[in-house]
C-alpha cells in the first residue's frame, strides 16, 4: 500500500517558498511535534518517528536532497508497518495509536515529497490516505497541509469521452415505478420550524421540502466539470457495483478525476461516490451546502451531524436498508426514485439476520420473491422521485430504497 517507494526524490530541490509555508504549519522546536500516541504500540515504533522528526527538522532553509529521500523512505517504513496492523482485525477493533502512526507515515511522506521539490500529486495524495485511514494527528496537520498544497496544483477538467466505438455501455436503468398518489410523499415549501417540527418531526412522518436549499452555491457550482477543478487530484474510496449487497460489491481508493473517467464518463460499469469524510476533507465543496436549519430541532451539536456525500451513475441502486439518525436527503444533480417503510413494517420486510446486514432488507424491492418473502406484500410504502432542489426528510430507522435515474449527487445530513 505505501511502498510507492521514495526513487526519483533527487528531484529539483524544495520550491522556498512553498517550503517555509508547509514548515510554518508545524511547531517551530522539534521538541513541539510531540509523537503522541492514543494507545499503545510496538516499542521499535517510538523510534522511528523520533528519527523522521530529526530528519525532517534537519532539513531547515532549502532542503538537501540526501535528507529528503532519507525522511521519504523512513516514511515509507512507517507506513507499510502500520498498515499491516490496520488489516490485521476487523476496522472497529484496529487501535487509534496504530492509525496515528499511518498518519504520521502519510505526513513525514507528504513533507519528503514537498522537501524534494518533486511534482505536488503523490504529496497530496498521502495526504488524502492519511485522511481517510488514519487518526488526526498535530493539530490535524494533513488537513492543514493539503489545504496548503491543492492550490498549487493545476486545475483540471472533465476527461473527454473516447470515441463511441470503444466504449462499453452499461445497461440503462430500468424506469423507476410509478407514483401512485395515494402513495405520494407529500411535498411542502419552506415550512417554518414549527410547522416542520410539529406535523412531521415529532409524528415522525416523512416529506419533501421545496425551496430550503435554493439558495446552496453548489445548485449552481456543481457539475462534473467543477468537480473535476476543485477535487479531481483528491483521491476518495468509491464503491465498486450496482449495490452493496452483490457479491462483485468492491471498494477502491482513487482520484475524483479517474472515477469520473472510468465510471461516469466511459460508462464501462457501475462505481458510486459514497464518502462520509468528502467535506471535511475537501472544503470547498462544503463551502458549497448549509446545514438544513431544522436539524437545530435535533439533541445533538452541529458538530454531531454527519454529512455524507453521494454522486455516482444512473442505475445505481441503496437496497432497502434503515439508518439510525434521522435523514435530510438534499438532491443537487439528477434524480432518485426513493421508496419509503415504516419502521413498524419491519417485520414484513424480512432484514438478514447477519450482524453486519442487520439494517438491510432481503428483499429486491424491484422483483421481490414472494414465495420466500410472502409478507413483504402486507408492507405499506410511501415514494418520490427526488429532483434537484428538493430535501427528503426520512424519519429515523424508517426504511428506504433508493434508485438513481440519471448522473445523480446527493448531500446528506445525519441527525439526532
Amino acid at each position: 500500500m505505501a511502498a510507492e517507494g521514495a526513487e526519483g526524490l533527487e528531484g529539483a530541490g524544495a520550491d522556498p517558498t512553498l517550503w517555509a509555508e508547509v514548515r510554518a504549519l508545524l511547531p517551530r522546536a522539534e521538541e513541539g511535534l510531540t509523537l503522541s500516541l492514543s494507545g499503545e504500540v510496538e516499542g521499535c515504533v517510538l523510534p522511528l518517528l523520533q528519527r523522521a522528526r530529526a530528519l525532517l527538522y534537519g532539513l531547515s532553509g532549502r532542503p538537501e536532497a540526501a535528507a529528503a529521500a532519507a525522511l521519504g523512505r523512513l516514511s515509507d517504513v512507517l507506513r507499510d508497518y502500520s498498515w499491516e496492523k490496520l488489516n490485521a482485525a476487523p476496522w472497529r477493533e484496529v487501535g487509534k495509536g496504530w492509525r496515528q502512526v499511518y498518519a504520521y507515515g502519510c505526513l513525514f511522506g507528504a513533507l519528503a515529497e514537498v522537501a524534494a521539490g518533486r511534482p505536488l500529486a503523490r504529496a497530496v495524495r498521502l495526504c488524502d490516505l492519511g485522511l481517510l485511514l488514519g487518526a488526526a494527528v498535530q493539530d490535524h496537520a494533513l488537513a492543514r497541509l493539503v489545504r496548503a498544497l491543492q492550490p498549487r496544483l493545476p486545475r483540471g477538467s472533465a476527461p473527454r469521452h473516447r470515441p463511441r466505438a470503444q466504449r462499453v455501455r452499461r445497461e440503462p436503468p430500468p424506469p423507476p415505478p410509478a407514483v401512485q398518489p395515494e402513495q405520494a410523499i407529500p411535498h411542502l415549501h419552506c415550512p417554518s420550524l414549527e410547522h416542520f417540527r410539529d406535523n412531521y418531526l415529532i409524528p415522525q412522518r416523512p416529506v419533501v421540502l421545496e425551496g430550503v436549499m435554493d439558495h446552496w452555491p453548489c445548485m449552481k457550482n456543481w457539475s462534473v466539470d467543477y468537480f473535476c477543478q476543485v477535487a479531481g487530484c483528491r483521491t476518495v474510496p468509491v464503491e465498486l457495483g450496482a449495490r452493496y449487497t452483490d457479491e462483485e460489491w468492491s471498494q477502491q481508493l482513487m482520484t475524483v478525476s479517474d472515477f469520473i473517467s472510468q465510471y461516469i464518463l466511459e460508462e464501462n460499469s457501475v462505481g458510486y461516490l459514497a464518502q462520509h469524510q468528502l467535506f471535511d476533507q475537501i472544503p470547498e465543496l462544503k463551502e458549497d451546502i448549509s446545514i438544513p436549519d431544522y436539524c437545530c430541532l435535533g439533541e445533538g451539536e452541529e458538530d454531531d451531524i454527519t454529512i455524507n456525500a453521494w454522486f455516482g451513475p444512473g442505475g445505481t441502486i441503496s437496497p432497502l436498508h434503515q439508518d439510525p439518525q434521522q435523514n435530510f436527503l438534499a438532491q443537487v444533480l439528477g434524480r432518485k426514485y426513493i421508496r419509503l417503510y415504516s419502521p413498524q413494517d419491519s417485520e414484513n420486510l424480512y432484514p438478514h439476520e447477519s450482524q453486519i446486514l442487520h439494517n438491510t432488507s432481503q428483499v429486491d424491492v424491484e422483483d421481490p420473491d414472494l414465495v420466500k418473502f410472502p409478507n413483504f406484500t402486507k408492507a405499506a410504502f410511501q415514494s418520490c422521485i427526488l429532483t434537484p432542489g428538493q430535501i427528503l426528510f426520512i424519519p429515523v430507522k424508517y426504511w428506504h430504497y433508493v434508485q438513481s435515474l440519471e448522473l445523480s449527487f446527493s448531500v446528506s445530513f445525519w441527525w439526532s
